[in-house]
């Protein structure tokens, strides 16, 4: 099963997900590294809350990604290439005939997630739960829509704002470590980081006015934490 386990508060877990986790004999658990072992502990405790004995927890270190290489897609195609081995690996050494293996996938596995796609490189059959994802999370928390009537909204990543520009009029950014938002000033940002976490950062406001607010934002945090995962709503001023 792919459990999606929501944007980071444990409260965020669907009656849906717990029942999964209720129901798995071996979890197996992506480590990628100290900086980010928040993601783990998480995981480690929606185990412990919800997890029925005897179940087994496995651990492998994610493979490492080259993000400094000038192929992008060549370069994240590798690494799924490499990680597809990895789970494969654990899945055959791990997993016995007539039980239940999950990964915990951080928010929702359909949206910004490539275990899907991984897995789907496996000769293995599998279960999806969904969960609350950082989009609902950002939302919820500055009590706005996603959507407008009538109107569509493009969801794309912070590489790819800043290589073509805005494209529509609502535009959801998922990771931008460049402040793709930074000029565009005919905008108002709902920005949020860390969502559902106790490091839970929020900013709105016209770009022109709050920019600099959220970059600073974002580079302290990032020093301090050492990763960031941010997601931000960019709606064109009339």
């Amino acid at each position: 099963m792919i459990i999606g386990i929501g944007a980071g508060d444990p409260d965020h877990l669907t009656i849906q997900a717990a029942k999964a986790i209720a129901a798995t004999d071996v979890f197996f658990i992506i480590d990628k590294g100290e900086e980010k072992h928040d993601l783990v502990r998480l995981r480690h405790h929606l185990i412990e809350e919800h997890g029925r004995p005897p179940y087994r927890i496995v651990e492998a270190r994610d493979p490492e990604r080259d993000r400094t290489a000038p192929a992008y897609a060549a370069a994240v195609e590798d690494w799924r290439a490499r990680r597809a081995d990895l789970y494969h690996r654990m899945i055959d050494d791990e997993l016995a005939d007539g039980q239940t293996g999950a990964f915990l996938v951080w928010g929702d596995p359909g949206v910004y997630d490539s275990t899907l796609s991984i897995l789907d490189r496996l000769p293995f059959t599998y279960e999806v739960i969904p969960g609350i994802s950082s989009i609902s999370a950002l939302t919820a928390r500055h009590r706005t829509t996603l959507t407008r009537v009538g109107r569509p909204v493009h969801i794309t990543t912070g590489r790819r704002l800043a290589e073509q520009g805005p494209t529509a009029d609502d535009i959801l950014v998922m990771l931008d470590a460049r402040c793709a938002f930074e000029g565009l000033n005919d905008y108002h940002i709902y920005w949020g980081a860390y969502l559902g976490t106790p490091d839970e950062i929020l900013v709105e406001g016209p770009v022109a006015e709050v920019a600099d607010r959220i970059r600073d934002l974002r580079a302290q945090a990032r020093a301090r934490k050492g990763w960031i995962m941010d997601t931000y709503l960019l709606r064109r001023l009339r």
